[in-house]
């Protein structure tokens, strides 16, 4: 059985899955943590708060981690594909710690290294699994 290779351009797309959430996330974090706290009561100030420069940047960057996802699924496995997000919890824990000044507990490093463990694990195995047709055939 043949191993599908990826090109370089393919694990570039990977890499900004991996970036661009976390990126995104930490900055509707940033964003949301200038405003006052916003309840469903009151969606106005929800649609309001899409407008703050953080919170706009943070849409950008989830919107381009869309593009990239789903142009990954595009040539690979969702099983290859959905742990590279998972570095996004290395990231997000860093720039959780280091951008937004959060504590972060020992156990849930732990949990990263683990999660991060098992993403090596996912990443040993093939993008594309061969498909056999109705006759078996490849």
């Amino acid at each position: 059985m043949a191993q599908h290779r990826l090109e370089f351009g393919q694990y570039v797309i990977l890499a900004l899955v991996a970036i661009c959430a976390p990126l995104g996330d930490s900055c509707l974090a940033r964003g949301m943590s200038q405003l006052p706290p916003i309840s469903l009561e009151h969606p106005l100030l929800l649609v309001g708060a899409v407008f703050h420069p953080w919170i706009a940047a943070g849409i950008l960057m989830l919107i381009a981690f869309f593009a990239c996802y789903l142009t990954a699924l595009s040539w690979a496995d969702l099983t290859y594909v959905l742990p590279t997000t998972a570095f996004g919890y290395v990231l997000i824990a860093l720039l959780g710690r280091f951008w937004l000044h959060e504590e972060i507990s020992l156990y849930r490093w732990a949990g990263i290294l683990l999660i991060t463990l098992g993403v090596g694990f996912v990443a040993q195995g093939p993008s594309l699994t061969e498909k056999l047709d109705a006759e078996g055939q490849r």
